[in-house]
């Protein structure tokens, strides 16, 4: 049998260039006799005992916010995000802290730096790394599960999966074949020895996790940790959770010392000024769980381009083109022929429809040079016909609004509200809402 170094073609006979991947001279003889093959018995879902399936926190809140509670025994976690964002300063401060908390050792596995950097990076983080902690200079697939065997490990981090080799094969790194097989062997021994394996992984150009789709299907939780070069802030999100939510996000922010958790976020990413420029307004988004208030900054300015500007950062551009387009509808301000530049202040990305309102009332708010009131937060999903439609959740929206002192909300009319300590005004459509804040 010849089987192909970077895709896993299999063939009967020698080939110059593999049919599936197109690439030359990738074919190798693989010879394989089939073991015994490994037998098991159905279990009634009642007579499952749930004792393997209990969570361990890791002693990073926000991480374990984004987990869902903890790490389930026999997990796979991939963990990806662009080159130098921190995903190795994350999980080295997640080792150290599942060091403090178990007897057992944590195994750090290293296939990019040596012991000797893994050390300075220790030293630059000002941490102090217990003795269960072992650190692991190793590329061989097979080594690794040994020594996991071996050191009885409580949890492994491996950075990164693409330096980790099967056995036999000893180029064509980043391969899917590589990559894929990888993964299925940590995965195997995850189950096996009912430990959460941590893998590091790289992405491409696009954004994806680098290697075979399939590789996300093997693990348990892929987590994507984001953040501009020009922003110090970090957002680690979860694309997929087996055992919990895909909503909720931890925030971070990238310091001399590590990760540091911003436990109050709505405090971070707003600041609070006596007088209010004109295009900002305060929004409570809902990110999971948690409710968090953004300042949303509008720009719109003339222009004498034949193609004027449109920039959105931190929200969908599409959302913030189809706004500008209901706003010309419903309220005649003619906004086509000027600039117009949306932005979340602090670098926090959001999603949500239910930010649509306070989007088009910044807009507004610039286009006219009118500021808003400061002490008013504004939050509705709007329509195409101009109408202002319900969010999810809006009194845990509003509850944190109070909490840090804000006086009035703007909201969809229609919904059922109690023990809110905000001056609460409804409003049905767009030009309800320009009409209620005097724009």
């Amino acid at each position: 049998m010849f089987r192909c170094r970077d895709c896993g073609y299999r063939s009967l006979k020698w080939l110059g260039r593999c049919p599936q991947c197109g690439q030359w001279e990738t074919l190798v003889e693989a010879s394989e006799t089939p073991g015994p093959r490994p037998t098991a018995t159905p279990q009634a879902l009642a007579d499952i005992p749930v004792g393997d399936a209990q969570r361990c926190a890791t002693g990073i809140a926000e991480f374990d916010r984004v987990l869902g509670g903890g790490l389930v025994s026999g997990s796979v976690l991939l963990v990806g995000g662009e080159p130098g964002i921190g995903k190795s300063t994350l999980l080295f401060q997640v080792a150290a802290q599942l060091a403090r908390s178990s007897a057992a050792p944590v195994l750090y596995v290293s296939g990019e730096e040596a012991p000797g950097q893994i050390k300075l990076r220790a030293d630059r983080l000002r941490l102090d790394f217990p003795s269960p902690l072992l650190i692991l200079h190793e590329q061989n697939l097979t080594a690794i599960c040994e020594q996991i065997v071996q050191t009885k490990a409580s949890s492994v981090i491996v950075d990164s999966i693409q330096t980790v080799f099967p056995e036999g094969m000893g180029e064509g790194m980043g391969t899917p074949h590589q990559v894929g097989q990888a993964a299925f062997e940590f995965n195997q021994i995850a189950k096996a020895q009912k430990i959460p394996i941590f893998l590091i992984g790289h992405i491409t150009k696009s954004g994806d996790f680098a290697g075979p789709k399939a590789i996300e299907h093997l693990v348990d939780v892929a987590l994507y940790l984001e953040g501009g070069r020009e922003s110090d802030v970090r957002i680690l999100r979860a694309v997929k959770n087996r055992y919990g939510s895909t909503e909720e996000i931890g925030v971070f922010q990238m310091r001399e010392e590590g990760l540091i958790e911003i436990v109050n976020p709505s405090q971070f990413f707003i600041e609070r000024h006596e007088t209010v420029p004109p295009g900002s307004v305060i929004v409570p988004s809902l990110e999971g769980t948690r409710p968090i208030l953004i300042e949303i900054q509008a720009l719109v300015a003339p222009t004498n381009s034949n193609y004027p500007q449109r920039r959105a950062m931190g929200v969908d551009y599409n959302r913030v083109a189809l706004l500008l387009a209901v706003i010309e509808k419903h309220l005649g301000a003619q906004i086509s022929s000027e600039d117009v530049y949306v932005n979340v202040a602090g670098g926090l990305s959001v999603r949500e429809t239910a930010t649509d309102l306070g989007i088009a009332i910044a807009m507004v708010s610039s286009f006219k040079n009118r500021a808003m009131d400061g002490r008013t937060v504004i939050v509705g999903e709007v329509g195409l016909s101009g109408e202002v439609r319900r969010v999810k959740r809006l009194k845990e929206r509003l509850t944190e609004a109070a909490k840090l002192g804000y006086d009035r909300a703007v909201i969809p009319r229609g919904e059922k509200l109690s023990d809110v300590k905000l001056e609460i005004v409804t409003v049905q459509n767009l030009r309800e809402a320009m009409e209620a804040l005097a724009l």
